[in-house]
């Protein structure tokens, strides 16, 4: 099996908040509208907890839009989710993440051209990856660039969006078709 497990909803399945939530953020992204909200909505009281958790991570947190986007690509590339990996990469590019830092994202925290924060960070969410914790290196190396809360910030994030792409597989949904 290849295809979605769970249909996108439509707007009977997602109700009209939803509904009308993805129309604009599809048109937003320049696709439809994300068949991850249209799937997620099918749960209408999950969804919009979520929703509100999600955007207080992105784009409402405390680290900027650039490092979080870096934060979610480097999860996208070690999960291999292509569904974060489209989507981010295009909200990367608005952000300010130019080509070259596309591609070395994927070749990760030691490739030459990061700044010692964004190494950091990109440590970071790799140790989370791997050891699904922070060593006691890559803690030390956060807090030279991070206050606590930000610290606090970037776990959340990093692994909420391991989360989206365990979800994202399971669920098999498919990425977003252009507008």
């Amino acid at each position: 099996m290849t295809g979605a497990r769970v249909r996108p909803g439509r707007l009977g399945d997602v109700g009209l908040f939803t509904h009308v939530f993805a129309k604009v953020a599809g048109r937003t992204a320049g696709t439809g509208p994300p068949n991850l909200f249209l799937t997620l909505g099918r749960q209408r009281r999950m969804f919009h907890a979520w929703l509100w958790f999600a955007s207080s991570l992105m784009p409402g947190g405390r680290l900027s839009r650039r490092e979080s986007e870096l934060v979610i690509l480097r999860v996208a590339h070690l999960r291999d989710c292509r569904y974060e990996l489209e989507h981010h990469e295009r909200l990367g590019r608005r952000a300010g993440i130019g080509p070259a830092e596309l591609d070395r994202i994927a070749l990760g925290p030691d490739a030459d051209g990061w700044t010692p924060r964004q190494r950091a960070l990109l440590t970071a969410v790799d140790d989370l990856h791997g050891n699904r914790t922070l060593g006691d290196g890559s803690w030390a190396r956060l807090r030279v660039h991070l206050t606590e809360p930000e610290c606090v910030e970037l776990c959340m994030l990093a692994e909420h969006y391991q989360m989206l792409a365990t979800v994202i597989a399971a669920l098999r949904i498919q990425p977003d078709g252009p507008r």
